[in-house]
């Protein structure tokens, strides 16, 4: 079986040989959100028992656990059906003609984030963040530590000066409109 998936998969980008019994394959185009990187690997017993199917790849990170969870339930039941035969060349063609069926569940999960932040999508195009607060420096603090108690208000009578000010002045105009 190894000769024959490394005859057919010999120009396939998708496919790699991680080692003489794991076997990688891209289902879908790179960089697409329905697509996924399937892992079969084989055991001492292969084909009279079913391979170890994976999709824990980094490359898989953006599909949700429940969906994984399905297209590996999806796949083990297609490989038990399989047992006693050389069965990865069918895993993984039974995967690509399926992709769409696997990955629906996804596509949802996808529009349903979509709808949840508008406005976030507009934060995303737009470039407007949030506005944050000034930074203080260590000489602002100190200033700002030393002319309030411990609580940060300032201790009464503080304005004197502003207050003598104001009652001066308003004693001016209350002379000059006389």
């Amino acid at each position: 079986e190894l000769e024959v998936l490394q005859s057919i998969y010999e120009s396939d980008e998708c496919f790699k040989e991680v080692n003489s019994t794991t076997f990688q394959y891209r289902i879908g185009d790179e960089g697409e959100q329905m697509s996924f990187l399937l892992e079969v690997s084989w055991g001492e017993d292969y084909p009279e028992v079913t391979p170890d199917i994976s999709l824990d790849a980094f490359y898989n990170n953006h599909i949700h656990r429940e969906i994984k969870d399905d297209i590996l339930q999806r796949l083990k039941k297609q490989a038990e059906e399989n047992l006693g035969l050389a069965m990865t060349f069918t895993l993984i063609e039974w995967a690509k003609e399926n992709r769409e069926d696997l990955m629906a569940k996804q596509l949802e999960i996808l529009e349903n984030k979509a709808q949840e932040s508008p406005e976030r999508q507009v934060e995303q195009v737009t470039g407007n963040k949030k506005e944050k607060k000034e930074q203080l420096t260590k000489a602002q603090k100190r200033r700002l530590a030393d002319r309030t108690d411990y609580k940060g208000e300032r201790p009464r009578g503080w304005d004197w000066v502003d207050v003598v000010k104001h009652v001066s002045l308003q004693k001016t105009f209350v002379l000059i409109c006389q």
